[in-house]
């Protein structure tokens, strides 16, 4: 009996797995090319911050004169080609990261453009587009969006009629979330960037990086985002970092977020380290190596279930901009089958089933795999969507390709048991 007979794969969805990786090699190849392009440039923003062992002690309280975390900040800054950065573990999500740069330099009587459509389900209440306490709209900023047209192209001349006098800040998502859309390379969000500013030279420029950090060469400060923000226990921590999040840009912008995330006077100033600087460091040095595992799970993914017939966004040919694969999958049983193929080939928690629940921050009930040692870390293996039409699945992650492999070949045995799929 193999390994993955014993880990509850049959022989049949393995060979069927084996028959489909063969096809990939090229893909994977490339893959390692861009990781190993990425691996130097963390390795050269280290050196040239000179980080040594003092930058690993710990602090509490205040944490004045934190040596490390100024460290790591202008670690993230030069890897990222910013002017300043601030990455604290006080940042409990890529959320709320986002709320604290968003809310730090929209002021009242401010207008917040997304020319990309509706953004991911948990900026709702952030904006106000969904009510909530705290939002934007109740301070006083106003928000306006700009839909894409067919085949997931700008609305140029939308745009620039959308972009006013009241326009302060532009909100580009890089991934595509909960959506059908295919996730946006950093060369078309170059072309976005450089029309905004063409209608508007002072407009803030922001991209949510998420699941983006390190899929390609270059990433959105390269080519003219102002403010570039993301989840440390997404692709940056590299399934180290325990929790965080990081603010890249210029520096009178990320001022500004530090300022909204500690107070006025205080900013970057204050915010202990709380000792969980080692892993933070080393994440982000491990991170090129493990978002490329990842990467060749969502190929995997990609090419695993379009060769059973299933809509897959993007499919298995198409170049990579995130770590997210998104598979149509049809029903609510079939989504929930595929979810528990990913929570059993967990290392944590793989004996529980998951189950739809209503989330904070999203409108329908979503269903989330994740054996995580990291809780919420989608760097790690996990698979997630809401139950809704047409029930799309969303999976990324896996530590290792190994890892990631196994769990694609055992969300496929979980779909043949329950007579959804014939192989």
């Amino acid at each position: 009996m193999g390994i993955y007979e014993t880990l509850g794969v049959s022989r049949a969805v393995e060979q069927f797995g084996e028959s489909v990786l063969d096809t990939l090699r090229a893909q994977f190849a490339a893959i390692d090319e861009t990781a190993e392009y990425n691996q130097g440039k963390v390795l050269a923003a280290m050196r040239k911050s000179r980080v040594s062992a003092a930058c690993f002690a710990a602090t509490t309280g205040y944490g004045y004169d934190d040596l490390g975390r100024e460290t790591l900040e202008k670690v993230y800054a030069d890897a990222f080609g910013t002017e300043a950065a601030l990455v604290r573990p006080q940042i409990a999500c890529g959320t709320h990261a986002l709320a604290i740069a968003l809310g730090a330099n929209l002021l009242p009587g401010d207008e917040l453009l997304c020319p990309a459509g509706k953004p991911y389900d948990t900026l709702e209440e952030v904006i106000g587009i969904r009510p909530s306490a705290c939002s934007l709209r109740e301070y006083g900023v106003s928000y306006r969006q700009v839909d894409l047209l067919p085949g997931d192209e700008f609305d140029y001349d939308a745009i620039r009629a959308a972009i006013g006098e009241k326009t302060k800040l532009i909100a580009i998502q890089r991934s595509k979330g909960y959506a059908t859309r295919l996730s946006f390379p950093v060369e078309k969000i170059s072309r976005l960037i450089a029309f905004c500013k063409s209608c508007k030279p002072d407009v803030i420029c922001m991209v949510d990086n998420c699941y983006g950090e390190f899929v390609e060469r270059q990433e959105p400060p390269d080519v003219g985002a102002d403010l570039t923000v993301g989840s440390l226990i997404k692709n940056p921590g590299g399934g180290l970092a325990p929790v965080g999040g990081y603010i890249c840009g210029r520096r009178d912008l990320v001022e500004r977020c530090a300022y909204r995330l500690s107070a006025p006077g205080l900013g970057q100033e204050i915010g202990a380290n709380l000792g969980l600087l080692p892993s933070l460091y080393q994440g982000f040095f491990l991170a090129p190596t493990v978002t490329a595992g990842a990467l060749k799970g969502a190929v995997f993914a990609a090419a695993v279930y379009e060769k059973l017939g299933f809509r897959v966004i993007p499919d298995s040919a198409s170049p990579r901009c995130d770590i997210i694969q998104a598979v149509e999958l049809g029903s609510r049983e079939a989504l929930l089958a595929f979810c528990a193929g990913i929570q059993a080939a967990a290392p944590v928690d793989s004996y529980v089933t998951p189950v739809p629940w209503a989330m904070p921050g999203y409108d329908d009930e979503v269903v989330m795999a994740a054996g995580a040692f990291v809780q919420g870390s989608s760097i790690e293996l996990s698979a997630d969507g809401p139950l809704r039409p047409p029930y799309a699945v969303y999976f990324q992650g896996g530590l290792t390709w190994y890892h990631a492999k196994y769990g694609i070949l055992m969300s496929l045995q979980k779909l043949c048991d329950a007579g959804i799929v014939k192989l």
